[in-house]
């Protein structure tokens, strides 16, 4: 019989393993993360390949979708790093259709949320620091050490603001990962909830209703300026490390 907990707002959260899969004592097994992000590449690959497929020189609306987000990311990088920035543009457009996929996909019911995780959102946010942090030392060397020492500071001012420089720089891993995946976990823990009302309140339910669609369509605003924020930041990122500042 299904207790209360199964079908608590925290349940569709739970990671539920498909196909264990252990090597050298780790666990990589298949879950239901996994399967979601198996589907939102996939949907990616899809939706890239067959809407630039005719490539007509009127486009339809695939083909006008595809453009528009190839521009969008274009100009964003070009807005944030400048010109330069645009041998970044695989990996941002990359970044932004996974995590804009991933959220859109978790707002299928019976589907799950794959950035409702801090461990999903951590891992591609540590890949953003690494890249930026790499890159800024591969192109200024040492001088990459100038992001934390701002020129034109009086001397007095060096030992305040470049520990507060350092700590906020190393933070940004943090940061990064922790808005996405609190968002959508409130976002859907709320829905959830509400859902809830419905079912218990029966006819008088129709106002808690209301409110879910609502919600729903304010959770889909949240899963489009999510994958934006996340795509934007990793651009003034990107920008530090090119153009130091």
């Amino acid at each position: 019989m299904a207790t209360t907990e199964d079908h608590g707002p925290m349940h569709q959260f739970e990671i539920i393993r498909y196909k264990e899969i252990s090597i050298g004592g780790y666990d990589i097994s298949f879950t239901n993360s996994s399967m979601m992000m198996v589907i939102a590449v996939v949907a990616i690959l899809l939706f890239t390949i067959l809407s630039m497929r005719g490539r007509s020189i009127i486009p339809g609306r695939m083909q006008s979708l595809a453009e528009l987000s190839y521009e969008f990311i274009a100009g964003m990088i070009r807005e944030n790093i400048g010109t330069g920035g645009l041998k970044f543009f695989p990996f941002v457009f990359s970044l932004f259709m996974f995590v804009l996929f991933l959220n859109l996909i978790g707002l299928v019911p019976y589907s799950f949320t794959v950035t409702s995780h801090i461990a999903v959102t951590f891992i591609m946010a540590m890949a953003v620091f690494l890249l930026v942090t790499i890159y800024g030392f591969m192109k200024h060397g040492l001088g990459f050490l100038k992001l934390f020492a701002p020129a034109g500071l009086p001397l007095y001012m060096y030992p305040i603001i470049t520990p507060i420089e350092i700590v906020s720089y190393l933070s940004r891993p943090l940061s990064l990962s922790v808005r996405l995946f609190a968002n959508m976990l409130a976002g859907h823990t709320m829905l959830k909830v509400f859902a809830g009302f419905v079912i218990a309140l029966g006819f008088f339910g129709i106002v808690p209703l209301l409110v879910i669609v609502l919600f729903t369509g304010l959770e889909l605003l949240v899963a489009v300026l999510q994958a934006y924020v996340f795509a934007i930041l990793t651009c003034i990122y990107l920008n530090d490390a090119e153009n130091l500042h």
